[in-house]
């Protein structure tokens, strides 16, 4: 062992600067943490936090790709101002919020959902990530599963919601993202994990398929928030249609918000 002075050998030096090292990383890590999302907002003035400078990370700008300019984080100025259609079942910090309208469309509770840009997520080649079959025509349902296409949809209260008229898919992932339905003149799309193939009915023999969605009521599928575009989805329609479904869960039938007992 080799001794530098005294009672200092360089393996307590080395134990030292790595406590410092480590010490170090755990401040930035925790500071990096805070990097979006802070300050933080208090939940019954609506105001940010003036005592925050001791946790925040120092303003980084991001570069997009594909041309879609910078975003600066953290920005006290970059808060969400919409206006939430709900009251407090009382004036105290964290208690739980009443919908003043229908939850699901304003996006509370469950419903919430965030302001993500308004354009459709890209592949690295810079096309629209998400798409449907008919328009993606590279990729296909495997051979030994269901085609979802033409398959009934029955929402929670067992009516006909629609059948299924096409499939949208994640080009990157090679994954199904959505179901698109078909009532009507309308077409709307159907998370792929809110909906269940099963045998017609519910009953088990390997007879016909339907897909089932617990989240909502076969009406409810009227106001699911649509694209702008058929063959395409932007990052906000996304967030807006996982919101509404996510919201189903709580609030598609009146009993659901009630307590079990």
């Amino acid at each position: 062992m080799v001794e530098i002075v005294g009672n200092i050998d360089v393996a307590q030096v080395v134990l030292y600067a790595f406590w410092i090292f480590f010490a170090g990383l755990i401040w930035y890590l925790q500071a990096e943490s805070r990097r979006e999302g802070y300050p933080l907002e208090n939940d019954v003035t609506g105001e940010y936090t003036k005592d925050a400078w001791l946790q925040l990370p120092s303003p980084k700008t991001f570069k997009l790709p594909h041309g879609m300019g910078e975003r600066t984080y953290p920005n006290p100025e970059n808060r969400d101002t919409r206006p939430i259609k709900a009251v407090r079942s009382s004036p105290t910090s964290g208690s739980p919020l009443v919908p003043t309208g229908n939850p699901m469309v304003d996006g509370v509770g469950p419903a919430a959902w965030a302001e993500r840009p308004d354009h459709p997520d890209l592949t690295p080649h810079g096309t629209p990530k998400i798409q449907p079959l008919s328009v993606a025509t590279a990729f296909e349902i495997a051979k030994q599963d269901t085609d979802p296409r033409g398959l009934p949809v029955i929402g929670a209260d067992g009516q006909l919601a629609g059948e299924i008229s096409d499939v949208w898919v994640d080009q990157t992932e090679n994954y199904i993202r959505f179901l698109q339905i078909k009532f009507g003149r309308k077409s709307r799309l159907i998370p792929l994990h809110f909906a269940v193939q099963r045998e017609k009915g519910g009953i088990l023999g390997g007879g016909p398929r339907e897909y089932y969605v617990h989240n909502l009521t076969a009406e409810q599928f009227n106001d699911i928030p649509k694209t702008k575009l058929a063959d395409q989805i932007t990052m906000l329609e996304e967030e807006k249609i996982m919101g509404y479904f996510g919201g189903g869960g709580l609030y598609a039938l009146p009993g659901r918000a009630e307590p079990i007992l």
